[in-house]
């Protein structure tokens, strides 16, 4: 049976779309959001209604009938922290994101967007792996002071999409391997899956420092920071995420630069550049321990995982842990649609959202 998907993935300055007959991709397209279009609006979710529009206009001058579709699947927003998987998106949740949202961001305009789309064609909506998937075990959520436990915040789509992608490559089932996944990107979150269930992972405030985001860093010299006065609140965020990392050291984030200062003898950059494999693969190391060695796999993923460089770096240093598999990109529209595909063909059951279920879980 032929299913028809649209998948949904807004960002803070985009909406990419893509549409999927099965497995097959027939339509993908970035739609760019002008700065001075976005500044029209107070709030993200005041976005709404440009955005779908957008949308709609992109399926029409493709000539894809929206009456075509089987299902809707929208990048999963800031929720409470939610189980991995397929969530249908219902009243309660789509109330959450517009009204209640744990943090503003564009992805909350995921589930609203599509279940506006899916509801006059009678179809389901749904969200996949959202960015507050939480399956941490019991022993990982102490951080060392009592009342700041540690929480669930990482790339889970693609994370966990690549490590059921690996299973299915090698004739395995996700749920019978233990997986450590790099997600290598504008952020950088390591995480590992035992089983089936991702049940711990390396946040990318936790571990190694990225393109722009500092990573984990001497907590006391921080602490000195926020309190010197050279520095506000705002500030200091920034410092931390936006304007740490490589940008902090080279003054850029494209990794495809600093390899050209390193082709160009620049020292530093090859420090740097050498400094993040390290860390990285400190954070794989790391992750080893909590399933006792046992790892039948380590996955390098995202858009800095085109780079044959960095990821030789970090596989050096890991391989003797297990087997190191390359699958670059973010894959996120793809990850969505599979996800979606799964439920619709049987495979996976989707959850319905309840946060009186989730509060008691």
């Amino acid at each position: 049976m032929n299913y028809r998907i649209l998948a949904i993935n807004p960002g803070s300055t985009s909406t990419k779309i893509a549409v999927y007959d099965n497995e097959e991709q027939i339509l993908v397209k970035g739609i760019d959001h002008l700065a001075s279009d976005l500044e029209k609006y107070n709030r993200i979710q005041d976005q709404f209604d440009m955005r779908k529009e957008e949308v709609l206009k992109v399926l029409n001058e493709n000539n894809i009938e929206i009456n075509s579709l089987s299902a809707v699947v929208g990048r999963g927003g800031l929720l409470p922290p939610v189980k991995s998987g397929a969530y249908l998106v219902n009243n309660e949740m789509i109330d959450r994101l517009k009204n209640r949202p744990v943090v503003e961001h564009a992805s909350n305009l995921g589930a609203i967007i599509s279940y506006e789309i899916a509801k006059p064609l009678g179809i389901n909506a749904y969200i996949y792996d959202s960015v507050a998937v939480d399956e941490l075990i019991d022993v990982a959520r102490l951080s060392g002071i009592k009342g700041m436990d540690r929480t669930s915040l990482s790339h889970a789509l693609n994370s966990r999409a690549m490590a059921i992608k690996f299973a299915k490559n090698n004739n395995k089932k996700y749920s019978d391997l233990n997986l450590i996944v790099a997600h290598l990107g504008g952020g950088i979150t390591v995480s590992v899956h035992e089983k089936g269930r991702m049940i711990d992972i390396v946040s990318d405030d936790e571990g190694s420092f990225s393109p722009e985001r500092a990573g984990r860093v001497p907590c006391k010299k921080l602490i000195d920071n926020c309190f010197s006065g050279k520095y506000t609140h705002k500030e200091m965020l920034k410092m931390i995420r936006g304007k740490g990392g490589i940008v902090s050291y080279l003054n850029t984030v494209d990794l495809r630069e600093v390899e050209s200062m390193m082709n160009d003898g620049n020292e530093d950059a090859k420090l740097v550049h050498e400094a993040m494999a390290y860390q990285v693969s400190k954070s794989i190391g790391e992750l080893a321990t909590v399933v006792e060695g046992k790892v039948d796999a380590i996955v390098i993923t995202g858009g800095i995982a085109h780079s044959k460089v960095m990821t030789n770096n970090i596989k050096k240093r890991v391989e003797f842990i297990s087997h190191v598999e390359i699958m670059p990109g973010e894959n996120e529209l793809e990850s969505l649609s599979f996800g979606a595909l799964r439920v619709l063909t049987g495979e996976e059951n989707a959850r319905e959202y309840s946060e009186e279920v989730l509060a008691n879980a």
